[in-house]
């Protein structure tokens, strides 16, 4: 078989079925950049937007994950924190928007328990904001690297 040449490529519109947005509780701004990039293509597409939030449990000293009040606290406002975004992107036209919400490492659970029952095929992330520089954060790093669908990491 020849192989295909430049001249014999043939452009192909790309269009995604179903969108998986990943919000960092700890970073509004990039959260906030890759929302507004999510929204646009769901609703441009029409396509259905799941938007995952972690409560990352490492983050938590013994005390806090020892304590029921402390973990349903932060559950609570991880539910609220997503609802908003659910209801901004409705407001924005996006039709069909699920939060969806896991514990533990935020690439993990993403990649293993939230991406294959949702079931993207376009995962959004924010580049994470430190010290006032941009750059490619672990989980935005990590899901890239391993996602089994395309990744776009937002700035």
């Amino acid at each position: 078989m020849a192989e295909e040449t430049e001249e014999d490529f043939v452009v192909e519109s790309m269009h995604y079925s179903r969108l998986l947005l990943a919000v960092d509780d700890d970073d509004d701004d990039s959260s906030h950049k890759a929302f507004n990039y999510a929204c646009t293509v769901a609703k441009v597409y029409e396509v259905p937007l799941g938007i995952v939030s972690v409560l990352e449990t490492g983050d938590l000293n013994i005390y806090q994950s020892l304590s029921p009040d402390m973990l349903s606290d932060r559950r609570s406002e991880i539910v609220a924190h997503l609802n908003t975004y659910v209801e901004k992107a409705q407001a924005f036209g996006v039709q069909d928007v699920q939060p969806l919400i896991g514990e533990g490492k935020p690439a993990r659970v993403i990649l293993e328990d939230i991406a294959p029952s949702f079931n993207p095929d376009l995962i959004i992330v924010g580049s994470h904001t430190a010290r006032g520089h941009l750059h490619i954060g672990h989980v935005a790093s990590e899901i890239a690297r391993e996602a089994n669908a395309s990744v776009i990491i937002v700035r």
